[in-house]
């Protein structure tokens, strides 16, 4: 069992996809994501591997959660800043999480 105080210390925010660019360069098939969290936290990068359910120019303008306080990771050259959150469809496939209507971006999740 997780305690609050441990689920309090991820930070879970909504941004908005600003770019979104395919990346041949990764082991597994992914997306480049750049995600505007509002002004306090800015622009962050993101590596995602969604390429089952969404094309790059149908990400642009989407709001997607994303954890924003992991350590960045290098994946094949790309500095991925956040985790883009999702949950598997019927065969594993990442379906996004986003909110069911807009909300400012950077709005945190509780």
């Amino acid at each position: 069992m997780a305690t609050i105080e441990e689920f309090e210390a991820l930070d879970i925010r909504i941004g908005t996809v600003r770019d979104a660019q395919p990346f041949p360069e990764a082991r597994k098939p992914s997306i480049r994501l750049w995600i505007d969290f509002g002004a306090e936290i800015g622009v962050k990068q993101s590596s995602a591997q969604i390429t089952v359910h969404y094309r790059p120019d149908t990400l642009i303008g989407r709001q997607v959660l994303a954890v924003v306080n992991f350590p960045p990771r290098r994946i094949a050259g790309f500095v991925s800043e956040v985790l883009t959150l999702g949950a598997p469809d019927a065969e594993g496939a990442v379906v996004l999480l986003r909110p069911d209507f807009a909300v400012p971006d950077g709005g945190r999740m509780f």
